[in-house]
């Protein structure tokens, strides 16, 4: 059975991490959270102020502090996965927040922080036998993936979805907020001039609208087989 990448690409919300991390450790591959790694940059700036208003960035600071700045990924034994950290500090939890979700989009439209995060990303997988998702990784990152999923849901099931697990954290939140939120991003993430959300021309279509977690994940695992001779 050969190794090879999967990249899971689609929009915010849409379940395609929880995706991504139950079949990379279904198939005994590296899971690589991309969207972590922006989100990682944004609690960066939050600390450090280099937001200014609601769509502005200090851009020639965090440049600055991109060479210097270290994202990890370190595994977890007792979640299974694994966590985010940020110049050595565990940041799993901070980055999941609303506070950062509201500003991740305005990180993730500025060229040189993708150019940054996308050279790590593709040192991370110059090995194959992992699972990569995000908005760029079957455009982008590995246009020669062996095999590319694109996932979508309506933003109204997202953003019930994205509630329920906010909630679920303690981080109450109303299903308004995050509806205005999933729908920012799309808009953000679609319009963006470097490197815009959009599926590969090669990439299979999932829409998990109506689809349970398992319907899910015997679908990924079936494409799966069918690449890697499984």
């Amino acid at each position: 059975m050969k190794k090879i990448v999967i990249a899971i690409d689609g929009h915010s919300s849409s379940g395609k991490s929880t995706m991504a991390k139950d079949l990379a450790r279904e198939i005994g591959y590296t899971y690589i959270d991309t969207g972590a790694m922006y989100r990682a940059v944004t609690l960066y700036c939050l600390r450090n102020g280099l937001f200014v208003g609601d769509d502005k960035v200090k851009e020639d600071e965090l440049e600055a502090a991109m060479e210097k700045m270290d994202i990890s990924f370190r595994f977890n034994p007792e979640t299974g996965r694994s966590d985010t950290y940020l110049d050595g500090t565990d940041v799993e939890k901070e980055i999941r927040t609303m506070a950062v979700a509201d500003k991740v989009s305005l990180i993730a439209a500025l060229g040189f922080v993708r150019r940054a995060l996308v050279t790590k990303q593709r040192e991370m997988g110059k090995e194959k036998g992992i699972v990569m998702d995000g908005r760029d990784i079957g455009t982008v990152v590995f246009p020669d993936a062996e095999l590319k999923i694109f996932v979508t849901a309506s933003p109204e099931v997202r953003a019930k979805r994205r509630q329920e697990e906010l909630i679920a954290k303690g981080t109450p939140v109303s299903y308004e907020e995050v509806l205005a939120n999933v729908k920012k991003r799309d808009y953000i993430d679609s319009t963006r001039a470097e490197s815009p959300l959009r599926r590969a021309d090669d990439a299979l279509v999932l829409d998990n609208s109506t689809m349970s977690l398992a319907e899910q994940k015997e679908w990924l695992l079936e494409r799966y087989r069918e690449v890697a001779g499984a």
